[in-house]
């Protein structure tokens, strides 16, 4: 027996778990995503990647402006769910997430308790973990806080960045939301509380928070650089301009305050608290991603300048 199912997600992240609830033959009535609008440089008005993959697979969609409007609850309530899956998608009101008689759950990218919030995978990251994972869990009313369906982990590699680890999750992810809607469609499921006592929070991350922190340690450093890559992407100052790195490594040796930069041959090295971080992939503002090698060719940088 398949599950009626409203799908709710928004970035390329949802898309795995939404294919895979149509391939396990669940019935899919409806998949909510926000409202088409401008994004990129050139600020096209253009649709969610769940608004394309809803469309690719024939399923009906919904995209309110307002969770609240109560002619969204009706149409919601119309199409009689038995589940609604939540994965990347807005915070729901009791008023909506109480609507299927069989609950409502979501899928977070961390092992919660752990990194609770809008951020989990860059802070993951960004604090060198070495391991992390994806969760389900019913909703309630204070944000990631509900009872645990399925984790699932992974490994972190010294190699992962934001962006090799979202795309990891993602289908991890959509094996967790899965699993989970075979145990709610067998009456199987054991959920668990999360222990408040080792909550973290992963809050949303802004530009001014992307800064480079030269005076800590390279490690740390480094960690900072590759859980913003490639977005929003870490940055420094150098005459007045944005550079934004994105591929670093540690390096032996070095002097100076830390910012300070060296140039040796078609290296690039800066100076951190403790020693030096070989940055591997650069970006002028304006211009491309280049590795440091071609980038020196193009920028003159010498030894002793500093970033900021």
């Amino acid at each position: 027996m398949s599950l009626r199912i409203v799908f709710m997600g928004t970035p390329r992240f949802a898309v795995p778990s939404l294919d895979v609830l149509v391939s396990e033959g669940h019935e899919v009535v409806a998949v909510v995503t926000a409202p088409d609008r401008p994004r990129g440089r050139g600020r096209e008005i253009s649709s969610t990647p769940v608004k394309e993959a809803a469309v690719r697979l024939g399923l009906n969609l919904l995209q309110p402006a307002e969770l609240t409007d109560l002619s969204f609850h009706q149409d919601l309530r119309s199409r009689k769910p038995d589940l609604i899956v939540v994965v990347a998608f807005r915070i729901l009101p009791p008023s909506v997430f109480a609507i299927p008689p069989k609950g409502s759950f979501n899928l977070h990218a961390s092992l919660l308790p752990r990194y609770r919030g809008a951020a989990p995978i860059n802070w993951a990251l960004i604090r060198g973990d070495k391991e992390t994972g994806v969760t389900t869990f019913f909703l309630e009313e204070r944000v990631d806080t509900g009872r645990m369906i399925v984790q699932k982990n992974t490994p972190i590699t010294r190699e992962d960045d934001a962006g090799s680890l979202h795309d990891r999750l993602s289908l991890l992810g959509a094996s967790a939301v899965a699993e989970t809607v075979r145990l709610i469609e067998r009456g199987e499921v054991r959920t668990t509380g999360q222990d408040v006592a080792h909550a973290t929070l992963a809050p949303k991350i802004f530009k001014p928070d992307c800064r480079i922190p030269w005076n800590k340690q390279a490690e740390e450093v480094r960690n900072f650089i590759r859980g913003l890559s490639p977005s929003p992407a870490a940055w420094t100052m150098h005459r007045g301009l944005t550079l934004r790195l994105y591929r670093t490594e540690t390096a032996d040796g070095g002097v100076g305050d830390p910012g300070s930069v060296t140039v040796e041959g078609k290296s690039l090295l800066v100076q951190c608290a403790d020693q030096r971080l070989a940055i591997l992939e650069v970006q002028q503002e304006g211009r491309k991603r280049l590795a440091a090698e071609e980038f020196l060719r193009g920028y003159p940088l010498k030894t002793g300048e500093h970033f900021a």
